[in-house]
């Protein structure tokens, strides 16, 4: 692949932004986010990482009206956000998989002195992490997916205000 014209990238950034952020935002037509799932191949594992690591508890396990014999369930993030996971038994997906058009990362935001303890958390049970920028904790869950901890408040980024 050639080298980026950065140049010629924030021009199309800079043209698009003109086009289409609206300077009086109207309202979502969305109540917001109801759950974001992602897959899980042990249920317990998964139950002890984000609710025993990360202190998102449990909310509910249902059957998956979609695949019988699959558990569907949740963890409650805060703010009416829930975090779900399937999983599929008898069924090989494979690894999780980062890919173009795939999931990217899971970010949470969570106030700095939570972010501060979950930080000491991932250490104690000895989960890897790259932080960024002091704000951004990245890490793999037991499955591969990539999630990250932001300490930013919802709605910011980067002190940009994004929302």
């Amino acid at each position: 692949m050639g080298a980026l014209d950065l140049t010629a990238i924030e021009a199309e950034r800079q043209r698009i932004r003109e086009a289409h952020l609206m300077p009086e935002r109207p309202a979502s037509t969305a109540r917001g986010v109801h759950h974001v799932a992602l897959l899980s191949s042990d249920v317990e594992r998964t139950v002890r990482f984000y609710q025993g690591v990360l202190g998102f508890p449990l909310t509910e396990m249902i059957e998956n009206r979609d695949y019988q014999g699959s558990t569907h369930f949740f963890f409650d993030l805060g703010n009416g956000n829930l975090l779900a996971f399937f999983d599929f038994p008898g069924l090989d997906l494979g690894p999780y998989a980062e890919v173009l058009g795939g999931l990217h990362h899971l970010a949470i935001s969570v106030d700095p002195v939570t972010w501060r303890g979950l930080r000491e958390r991932l250490d104690a049970a000895e989960v890897a992490y790259v932080e960024e920028s002091g704000t951004s904790l990245y890490f793999r869950d037991p499955d591969g997916a990539r999630v990250e901890l932001l300490a930013d408040p919802l709605g910011e980024m980067y002190g940009n205000t994004v929302l």
